[in-house]
């Protein structure tokens, strides 16, 4: 057996990790919370960035996790279309489970369909990015982990699907991403120590590509995304905001029409 080692960079990938999951639940949260507040095709905007922010976070989480993964007696390739499946993967679940919630008409109904939906989803995203794995020997699976970890997987997306329905204050979403963060990094460390494997030591190349010559370049990408998607989520104006600017301009129109109309009406007969 190889001996695993899950930080090789020590906690840097394990807190990073940790916070990219946060970055991307706080910002689904809060664009749930404005879908909520919209109609039309601002609802659908709203959701679809929503669904692209947790997506992406949590597959960033896992790839960064992954990067302090290590197994002696082996070097370690990742499969490049399965990475990117695993993504796209992450993307479409969680569309379908903040959609559900978006629309349903039954809330209950909704959250509990979006998030079985969404927890299956984000534990198909970490087995298929675990699939992708290459390296000189044979992977096996605790299914009793594995379990664990796909219901952790369901728990931690209905609680975070139940949070975009209740939440709506900075502080409460803050709270809620925390301990969302805190779910999902827990479902990928109890899937990854389900995991055992047997080295068979060979001189021959590995398929694939390193971490660090693809992986590495795609998180960067994709968290640099989550930052300036949140800074544009912050500076963009609320419904309510919104809507207190709109009273505001309709109350000065009114205030200012008496005066228009006295300054241009029938001027009185000049007198002989």
């Amino acid at each position: 057996m190889g001996h695993l080692d899950h930080a090789t960079f020590g906690w840097l990938t394990p807190v990073l990790s940790y916070a990219m999951a946060c970055i991307g639940a706080a910002l689904g949260l809060r664009c749930t919370v404005r879908a909520l507040g919209a109609t039309g095709r601002a609802r659908r905007n709203w959701l679809l960035t929503a669904a692209s922010a947790i997506g992406t976070g949590i597959w960033t989480m896992h790839f960064v996790a992954m990067l302090g993964f290590g197994v002696s007696g082996t070097d370690i390739r990742y499969d490049v279309p399965l990475t990117v499946l695993s993504l796209l993967v992450a993307m479409v679940v969680v569309c379908a489970g903040v959609f559900a919630v978006g629309y349903g008409r039954d809330r209950t109904r909704a959250l509990l369909l979006g998030g079985l939906t969404t927890g299956l989803g984000v534990a198909s995203m970490h087995y298929l990015g675990m699939a992708a794995v290459r390296l000189h020997g044979d992977i096996t699976y605790d299914p009793v982990r594995v379990g664990l970890s796909v219901l952790i997987a369901v728990v931690a997306a209905t609680a975070a699907l139940w949070a975009a329905l209740h939440t709506t204050s900075p502080v409460a979403v803050t709270v809620a991403s925390l301990v969302m963060g805190a779910a999902v990094s827990s479902m990928h460390y109890t899937g990854m120590f389900a995991v055992s494997v047997k080295v068979t030591p060979s001189g021959t190349a590995l398929p694939g590509v390193t971490a660090m010559q693809f992986i590495f370049p795609l998180a960067v990408g994709l968290g640099s995304y989550l930052f300036l998607t949140s800074a544009f989520v912050a500076l963009s104006p609320t419904t309510g905001e919104r809507e207190a600017s709109a009273s505001a301009q309709r109350h000065d129109e009114r205030g200012a029409q008496p005066g228009e109309r006295s300054g241009t009406g029938t001027r009185p007969a000049r007198t002989a």
